[in-house]
Protein backbone atom coordinates (compact mmCIF):
# COMPACT_ATOMS: atom_id res chain seq x y z
CA UNK A 1 0.00 0.00 0.00
CA UNK A 2 1.50 3.36 -0.91
CA UNK A 3 2.08 5.98 1.84
CA UNK A 4 -0.07 8.65 2.57
CA UNK A 5 0.77 12.11 0.74
CA UNK A 6 0.72 15.40 2.10
CA UNK A 7 0.84 19.13 0.81
CA UNK A 8 2.34 22.47 2.26
CA UNK A 9 0.96 25.88 1.43
CA UNK A 10 3.29 28.24 3.21
CA UNK A 11 1.46 31.83 3.54
CA UNK A 12 2.50 35.14 3.53
CA UNK A 13 3.88 37.99 1.47
CA UNK A 14 7.16 38.58 4.05
CA UNK A 15 8.46 34.73 2.87
CA UNK A 16 8.15 36.33 -0.77
CA UNK A 17 9.69 39.76 0.03
CA UNK A 18 12.78 37.35 1.23
CA UNK A 19 12.04 39.42 4.77
CA UNK A 20 11.74 36.14 6.41
CA UNK A 21 13.22 32.80 6.04
CA UNK A 22 10.86 29.80 6.04
CA UNK A 23 12.19 26.97 8.05
CA UNK A 24 9.04 25.49 8.66
CA UNK A 25 9.16 23.78 5.06
CA UNK A 26 12.34 21.77 6.51
CA UNK A 27 10.20 20.72 9.86
CA UNK A 28 7.96 19.47 8.36
CA UNK A 29 9.47 17.45 5.55
CA UNK A 30 11.40 15.75 8.17
CA UNK A 31 8.49 15.10 10.49
CA UNK A 32 6.34 13.41 7.79
CA UNK A 33 9.19 11.38 6.05
CA UNK A 34 10.28 10.17 9.58
CA UNK A 35 6.16 8.90 9.66
CA UNK A 36 5.89 7.23 6.30
CA UNK A 37 3.98 10.50 4.92
CA UNK A 38 5.74 11.61 1.86
CA UNK A 39 5.56 15.61 1.50
CA UNK A 40 4.81 15.63 -2.54
CA UNK A 41 4.22 19.85 -3.55
CA UNK A 42 5.03 23.18 -1.47
CA UNK A 43 3.56 26.07 -2.58
CA UNK A 44 3.94 30.00 -1.71
CA UNK A 45 1.64 32.01 -1.69
CA UNK A 46 0.78 35.72 -1.06
CA UNK A 47 -1.55 37.02 1.50
CA UNK A 48 -4.45 37.61 -1.30
CA UNK A 49 -7.80 35.52 -0.68
CA UNK A 50 -7.80 34.32 -4.49
CA UNK A 51 -4.28 32.62 -4.21
CA UNK A 52 -5.00 31.44 -0.80
CA UNK A 53 -8.21 29.67 -2.33
CA UNK A 54 -7.60 28.28 -5.22
CA UNK A 55 -4.08 26.35 -3.90
CA UNK A 56 -6.10 25.60 -0.90
CA UNK A 57 -8.64 24.45 -3.52
CA UNK A 58 -6.01 22.46 -5.86
CA UNK A 59 -3.86 20.79 -2.88
CA UNK A 60 -6.30 19.27 -0.79
CA UNK A 61 -8.06 17.49 -4.04
CA UNK A 62 -4.68 16.17 -5.23
CA UNK A 63 -3.29 14.80 -1.77
CA UNK A 64 -4.11 13.16 1.35
CA UNK A 65 -3.42 15.98 3.75
CA UNK A 66 -2.50 19.78 3.38
CA UNK A 67 -0.66 22.05 6.33
CA UNK A 68 -0.93 25.42 6.00
CA UNK A 69 1.66 27.67 7.66
CA UNK A 70 0.88 31.75 8.60
CA UNK A 71 -2.15 33.50 8.81
CA UNK A 72 -3.43 32.89 11.63
CA UNK A 73 -2.57 36.35 13.91
CA UNK A 74 -4.84 38.88 14.64
CA UNK A 75 -4.02 41.72 12.45
CA UNK A 76 -6.04 42.71 9.07
CA UNK A 77 -3.69 40.60 6.91
CA UNK A 78 -4.02 37.33 8.72
CA UNK A 79 -6.82 36.14 6.51
CA UNK A 80 -5.71 32.03 6.18
CA UNK A 81 -8.94 31.58 8.57
CA UNK A 82 -11.21 32.87 6.15
CA UNK A 83 -9.80 31.59 3.36
CA UNK A 84 -10.17 28.16 4.54
CA UNK A 85 -13.90 29.13 5.21
CA UNK A 86 -13.99 30.35 1.47
CA UNK A 87 -12.67 27.14 0.10
CA UNK A 88 -14.86 24.89 2.23
CA UNK A 89 -17.61 26.87 1.40
CA UNK A 90 -18.39 27.45 5.18
CA UNK A 91 -19.31 30.24 7.70
CA UNK A 92 -17.17 31.60 9.98
CA UNK A 93 -17.34 33.00 13.19
CA UNK A 94 -15.34 33.47 16.89
CA UNK A 95 -16.43 30.24 18.35
CA UNK A 96 -17.06 29.45 22.39
CA UNK A 97 -14.32 26.91 22.71
CA UNK A 98 -11.37 29.07 21.14
CA UNK A 99 -12.88 32.17 22.56
CA UNK A 100 -12.22 30.37 26.05
CA UNK A 101 -8.66 29.28 25.05
CA UNK A 102 -7.58 32.64 24.62
CA UNK A 103 -9.83 34.59 27.50
CA UNK A 104 -8.25 32.04 29.99
CA UNK A 105 -4.63 32.78 28.82
CA UNK A 106 -5.02 36.63 28.78
CA UNK A 107 -6.24 36.73 32.20
CA UNK A 108 -3.60 34.43 33.46
CA UNK A 109 -0.86 37.56 31.75
CA UNK A 110 -3.49 40.55 33.05
CA UNK A 111 -4.20 41.67 29.69
CA UNK A 112 -7.34 42.00 27.64
CA UNK A 113 -9.02 40.28 25.18
CA UNK A 114 -9.48 42.99 23.00
CA UNK A 115 -11.20 42.60 19.20
CA UNK A 116 -7.82 41.88 17.49
CA UNK A 117 -7.19 39.27 19.53
CA UNK A 118 -10.55 37.62 19.42
CA UNK A 119 -9.91 37.66 15.52
CA UNK A 120 -7.70 34.66 16.46
CA UNK A 121 -11.00 32.64 17.85
CA UNK A 122 -12.85 32.68 14.91
CA UNK A 123 -12.78 29.33 13.36
CA UNK A 124 -14.65 27.77 9.95
CA UNK A 125 -18.00 25.93 11.19
CA UNK A 126 -16.78 22.05 11.13
CA UNK A 127 -13.55 22.51 11.98
CA UNK A 128 -11.49 20.50 14.91
CA UNK A 129 -8.88 22.96 17.24
CA UNK A 130 -5.10 21.94 17.31
CA UNK A 131 -3.62 22.47 20.43
CA UNK A 132 -1.22 25.80 20.63
CA UNK A 133 1.04 25.40 23.75
CA UNK A 134 2.95 27.51 22.70
CA UNK A 135 0.71 30.80 22.95
CA UNK A 136 -2.52 29.69 23.15
CA UNK A 137 -4.34 30.88 20.33
CA UNK A 138 -5.26 27.22 18.27
CA UNK A 139 -5.07 26.58 14.97
CA UNK A 140 -7.62 24.15 13.63
CA UNK A 141 -8.24 20.88 11.05
CA UNK A 142 -11.10 20.95 8.57
CA UNK A 143 -11.17 18.07 6.26
CA UNK A 144 -7.84 17.26 5.11
CA UNK A 145 -6.37 20.54 6.16
CA UNK A 146 -4.46 21.69 8.87
CA UNK A 147 -4.17 25.40 9.49
CA UNK A 148 -1.26 26.35 11.45
CA UNK A 149 0.71 29.62 12.47
CA UNK A 150 4.00 30.50 10.42
CA UNK A 151 5.98 31.23 13.94
CA UNK A 152 8.13 28.09 13.96
CA UNK A 153 8.05 27.36 17.76
CA UNK A 154 3.93 27.60 17.35
CA UNK A 155 4.11 25.01 14.22
CA UNK A 156 5.95 22.97 15.17
CA UNK A 157 4.26 22.51 18.55
CA UNK A 158 0.64 22.40 16.24
CA UNK A 159 3.00 19.84 14.08
CA UNK A 160 3.03 17.28 16.96
CA UNK A 161 -0.04 17.83 17.99
CA UNK A 162 -1.24 16.99 14.48
CA UNK A 163 0.78 13.97 13.38
CA UNK A 164 0.28 11.33 16.17
CA UNK A 165 -3.61 10.68 14.55
CA UNK A 166 -2.43 10.62 10.85
CA UNK A 167 -2.56 7.51 9.64
CA UNK A 168 1.16 6.52 8.99
CA UNK A 169 3.09 4.69 6.25
CA UNK A 170 6.52 2.91 5.90
CA UNK A 171 9.53 5.85 6.53
CA UNK A 172 11.41 6.70 4.27
CA UNK A 173 15.24 5.37 4.49
CA UNK A 174 18.40 6.88 2.85
CA UNK A 175 21.96 6.25 2.55
CA UNK A 176 24.55 8.73 1.06
CA UNK A 177 27.79 7.62 -0.96
CA UNK A 178 30.36 9.89 -1.67
CA UNK A 179 32.24 9.57 -5.06
CA UNK A 180 35.53 11.32 -6.02
CA UNK A 181 34.35 11.71 -9.32
CA UNK A 182 32.60 13.87 -11.87
CA UNK A 183 29.09 13.62 -12.72
CA UNK A 184 29.13 12.91 -15.99
CA UNK A 185 31.73 10.02 -15.15
CA UNK A 186 28.92 8.30 -12.94
CA UNK A 187 25.66 9.90 -15.15
CA UNK A 188 25.80 6.31 -17.46
CA UNK A 189 25.80 3.72 -14.29
CA UNK A 190 23.25 5.99 -11.98
CA UNK A 191 20.96 5.63 -15.01
CA UNK A 192 21.13 2.33 -15.32
CA UNK A 193 21.32 1.80 -11.76
CA UNK A 194 17.89 4.01 -11.14
CA UNK A 195 15.90 2.16 -14.05
CA UNK A 196 16.51 -0.96 -13.00
CA UNK A 197 15.86 0.19 -8.99
CA UNK A 198 12.56 1.76 -9.99
CA UNK A 199 11.33 1.75 -5.99
CA UNK A 200 14.18 3.72 -5.19
CA UNK A 201 14.98 7.45 -5.55
CA UNK A 202 18.76 8.09 -6.51
CA UNK A 203 19.83 11.35 -7.09
CA UNK A 204 22.94 13.34 -7.34
CA UNK A 205 24.45 16.15 -6.08
CA UNK A 206 27.95 17.89 -7.04
CA UNK A 207 30.18 19.40 -4.65
CA UNK A 208 33.85 21.18 -4.73
CA UNK A 209 36.27 20.85 -2.08
CA UNK A 210 39.61 21.91 -1.96
CA UNK A 211 39.59 22.41 -5.55
CA UNK A 212 38.56 18.63 -6.20
CA UNK A 213 34.64 17.99 -7.69
CA UNK A 214 32.65 15.00 -6.62
CA UNK A 215 29.46 13.80 -6.50
CA UNK A 216 27.20 12.74 -3.09
CA UNK A 217 24.93 10.16 -4.35
CA UNK A 218 21.63 9.67 -2.01
CA UNK A 219 20.04 6.77 -2.31
CA UNK A 220 15.74 6.59 -1.00
CA UNK A 221 13.51 4.40 -0.09
CA UNK A 222 11.54 2.13 2.36
CA UNK A 223 13.28 -1.00 1.23
CA UNK A 224 16.86 -0.92 3.02
CA UNK A 225 17.98 -4.70 1.88
CA UNK A 226 17.30 -2.46 -1.79
CA UNK A 227 19.19 0.63 -0.55
CA UNK A 228 22.24 -1.25 0.63
CA UNK A 229 22.37 -3.40 -2.99
CA UNK A 230 22.63 -0.22 -4.92
CA UNK A 231 25.00 1.65 -2.66
CA UNK A 232 27.56 -1.31 -2.87
CA UNK A 233 27.65 -1.54 -6.32
CA UNK A 234 28.12 1.65 -6.88
CA UNK A 235 31.37 1.93 -3.91
CA UNK A 236 32.18 -1.31 -6.02
CA UNK A 237 32.37 0.32 -9.20
CA UNK A 238 33.50 3.64 -8.40
CA UNK A 239 34.85 3.70 -5.16
CA UNK A 240 34.09 6.17 -2.28
CA UNK A 241 35.67 9.30 -1.31
CA UNK A 242 37.27 10.34 1.60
Amino acid sequence: MPNPTAAMLVIGDEILSGRTRDSNMHYLARELTARGIDLSEVRIVPDRQAAIVGALNDLRARWDHVFTSGGIGPTHDDITADCVAAAFGVGIDVRDDARAILQARYDRQGQELNAARLRMARIPDGAVLIDNPVSGAPGFTLGNVHVMAGVPAVFEAMVAAVLPDLAQGAPLLSQTLRLDRGEGEIAGPLADLARDNPELAIGSYPFQQGGAYGVNVVVRGTDAAAIDRVVAALAERFGTGA
